[in-house]
């Protein structure tokens, strides 16, 4: 059944005219970002590195485990390298220290002044911590800030609410992008910050930063440079995706989890390694790390999904399941597919020696961050942003917070559960060319905030079905539009074993894509939902 009423038949020209109304102020280029001097207390922690480094101050740096908290740190490691200048890094392990700057990761520094990169915004003991250590902390972070905020030298955060930066979704490794471009003008070194923008890209996309305005010019540039960059780890990435283009979901499917998989499974400095690697041969290695470990999370997360659901109550409006013994580290993915399953928010905590650990993901507009604030007092610590979360509580209050978070949830406008991605159009069997797809990629990237256009087949006759994949998860149809029999054409399910319809009818939505195998290229149909 359609979420919508019945999508109306387009052509390009209509197609066309669609997608120009996401950006109704034009396409943004690098030349629109704006002053990093805008960000609230930029300069002042520009100033206070600045002098740390003529002073030859001990400085170190810590990171977050995600592609976004080990891409910022990546960022600023190769940055201090060009400066000439020792940087200490910090890495958070899951497992060993939670997430972000902490008591137990404080353990482990001796330095003047400590940079936060992704994280930091909620850590009110740690920036007491540093103060009794006499240690100056500068936080730089974009996740959404609480009304405590941490006793630091210098907080860096766009969501800051008197922060005059006119563009709040971006991501941590912008923030420190930007810090370092303000840094380079404090010192008067002549450094290209474009140099960075194919690790930029990476975090922007992984990061789920709507890839509008800025965002859009960063991850165009940044997906560009890969093709003609010698940064070791973008050599892998070209060599390994083997195409004539990179597109955002390419890093998103291919990339991202691979980045992703080390913070998850093991320990995210191997990421930050491969990112940081200084020949393609140590990238390599690093890389083929990153994608074994990738390969036990698809087995650890497939494991966990189908246990996590024994434990859904599916009249729920916000899912929340937990167990012993959990993996913590792939609870997030696990909370998307269970959103993927139900059309529902989810969260899905790993109870360990009574506390519960866990991540939280949201669908359409419903706010999960400001669900969470509304239940503070069942929690030890949270953070994030309105589509995701993490969060710990005590073992027994999980019901109780649950049956809470649910009731408040029951007050939510039912219309904000609906996916935000809707079907844009009907299109005739025959207009779905070389030319279709040409309009299709001038629009590019795509991802949140401009989501890749979705079609509706209607009532489509298929001739054919073969699987593919492991265990055959996968599904191959051959079919021909209702107005065009003629025709036939190919569509592909992932992670879908379709069976063949009665009547041989199917009605489902689908994406179109640029398809490359070797010097051939195709275009390539991926199906969606079917209805």
């Amino acid at each position: 059944m359609l979420n919508n009423s019945e999508p109306p038949h387009i052509d390009k020209e209509d197609l066309k005219k669609i997608l120009a109304r996401r950006f109704q102020d034009g396409f943004k280029t690098l030349r629109d970002i704006p002053d990093p001097a805008l960000l609230l207390n930029a300069e002042r922690a520009a100033q206070r590195i600045a002098d740390a480094i003529r002073n030859k101050e001990r400085i170190a740096l810590v990171g977050d485990y995600d592609v976004d908290g080990v891409t910022s740190s990546a960022i600023v490691t190769l940055f201090f390298k060009t400066l000439g200048y020792p940087l200490s890094v910090t890495i958070p392990n899951r497992f060993h220290d939670g997430y972000g700057i902490s008591a137990s990761v404080l353990e482990r520094i001796d330095a003047d002044l400590i940079i936060t990169v992704d994280n930091g915004i909620s850590a009110v003991e740690a920036a007491a911590l540093c103060k009794a250590r006499q240690i100056d902390l500068i936080i730089t972070d974009h996740h959404t800030p609480s009304d405590i905020l941490p006793d630091a030298y210098a907080i860096v955060n766009p969501k800051l609410p008197q922060c005059p930066y006119p563009i709040k979704d971006i991501c941590g490794a912008q923030v420190a992008w930007l810090l370092m471009a303000l840094l380079k003008r404090t010192l008067g070194r002549n450094i290209n910050m474009s140099e960075y923008l194919d690790l930029l890209a990476l975090a922007v996309i992984a990061d789920v930063m709507p890839l509008t305005h800025i965002n859009r010019a960063i991850v165009q540039a940044g997906l560009k440079q890969m093709h003609h960059a010698t940064r070791p780890a973008s050599v892998v990435i070209r060599e390994f995706l083997n195409k004539s283009s990179i597109s955002s979901e390419d890093i998103a499917f291919q990339i991202a989890p691979r980045l992703n998989s080390a913070g998850r499974l093991d320990d995210a400095a191997l990421a930050l390694h491969f990112l940081t690697a200084s020949t393609p041969q140590e990238a390599y290695r690093h890389f083929e790390k990153l994608s074994a470990l990738n390969v036990q999370r698809k087995r650890t997360e497939a494991d966990l999904t189908e246990e996590a659901l024994l434990h859904v109550n599916s009249d729920d409006p916000i899912i929340v399941v937990a167990s012993e013994g959990w993996n913590e580290g792939v609870v997030g993915i696990v909370a998307a597919r269970l959103v993927q399953r139900f059309s529902k928010p989810a969260i899905v905590l790993s109870i360990h020696q009574g506390i519960a650990k866990g991540s939280a993901r949201s669908i359409g507009n419903v706010d999960i961050y400001a669900l969470l604030t509304t239940q503070a007092t069942f929690l030890e610590k949270f953070g994030g942003h309105k589509m995701a979360a993490g969060l710990s509580l005590r073992m027994e209050n999980i019901a109780p917070f649950t049956e809470a978070l649910n009731r408040q949830a029951a007050t939510i406008d039912p219309a904000d559960f609906l996916e935000s991605e809707a079907i844009v159009g009907e299109l005739k069997g025959d207009t779905i060319d070389f030319e279709l797809l040409h309009i299709l990629e001038s629009f590019e990237p795509y991802g949140e905030g401009n989501p890749r256009p979705q079609f509706l087949a209607k009532e489509t006759l298929v001739h054919h079905i073969s699987y593919f994949g492991t265990d055959n998860a996968h599904s191959r149809l051959q079919l021909s539009f209702r107005d065009h029999t003629a025709v036939t054409h190919q569509m592909i399910a992932f992670r879908q074993h379709i069976p063949f319809p009665k009547e041989q009818k199917l009605t489902c939505s689908y994406t179109i894509n640029r398809n490359e195998y070797g010097e051939n290229v195709s275009i390539q149909m991926i199906i969606g939902r079917i209805y």
